[in-house]
C-alpha cells in the first residue's frame, strides 16, 4: 500500500526484477532500486553475465550508494497457490513498497508491470538495457542465494547451497530419494 509520508523524487528511475522463478524449491525474490546520477553505472550487467564473486563486489557499491532499494519475496505456498506468473508480481509489487521514495518511472525486467502507485513500464529484455534493472537483477539473485544458502544450514539434505533449489539432476535425484521439503513448490513437476 502506498505510504504518503514517502518522498516524492520526480525525475528518479526505479528497476525492478526478480529471481528465482525457475527453481523447483525457495521463494521468488524481487528487488526495486533506485540509483542516483553519480552512480557507477558501468560496473552493471545483468546478474546472470556476472561471477559470483563480482556480483557481490558490485552489491556492495549499489547497496552503500543506491537512493533507495526494496526486497519483496513470495514463498513457495503462494507460488502453489497463485502460480509462479502472479507471485513473481506480488514479490515485485512487496519490493516496490519496502521503498520509502516514490520514483518518476519504474522499469519492470519482462511483459507483465505490478501493481505500483507509479508510471510503469515492461521492458522485455530490460536487464539487458535498463542499469536500475540490472542493479535490480543483482540485488534479487543474491538476497535469494544468500536465503537457500541460510535455509541449507536448517536442512541439508537437499544440497540447496549448491544449486539454490534450481532443477538440477542432484536436486531432482534427492527429492525422489527423501521426498519434498517444506520450502519445495509442490505445484512444480519435480519428480519424474
Amino acid at each position: 500500500m502506498f505510504n504518503q509520508n514517502k518522498l516524492i523524487l520526480m525525475y528518479s528511475v526505479c528497476g525492478i526484477d526478480e529471481a528465482g522463478r525457475g527453481p523447483l524449491a525457495g521463494p521468488v525474490t524481487a528487488a526495486a532500486v533506485i540509483l542516483p546520477p553519480d552512480f557507477p553505472f558501468t560496473i552493471l550487467d545483468d546478474s546472470k553475465a556476472l561471477s559470483e564473486k563480482r556480483r557481490y563486489e558490485v552489491l556492495s557499491v549499489i547497496l552503500e550508494t543506491a537512493v533507495d532499494t526494496g526486497i519483496g519475496w513470495a514463498w513457495p505456498e503462494e507460488i502453489d497457490r497463485v502460480n509462479i506468473h502472479n507471485a513473481t508480481l506480488l514479490a515485485m509489487k512487496r519490493a516496490f513498497e519496502e521503498l520509502k521514495t516514490l520514483p518518476g518511472m519504474v522499469y519492470v525486467d519482462g511483459k507483465f508491470v505490478p501493481d505500483v502507485p507509479a508510471p510503469a513500464k515492461a521492458v522485455v529484455k530490460g536487464d539487458m538495457k535498463i542499469r536500475e534493472i540490472q542493479a535490480a537483477s543483482i540485488l534479487a539473485k543474491t538476497a535469494r542465494d544468500r536465503w537457500m544458502i541460510r535455509y541449507s544450514w536448517i536442512d541439508s539434505r537437499y544440497g540447496f547451497e549448491k544449486h539454490k533449489g534450481y532443477p538440477t539432476k542432484e536436486h531432482r535425484s534427492r527429492c525422489s530419494e527423501i521426498g519434498l521439503s517444506v520450502i519445495h513448490r509442490k505445484s512444480f513437476r519435480i519428480l519424474p
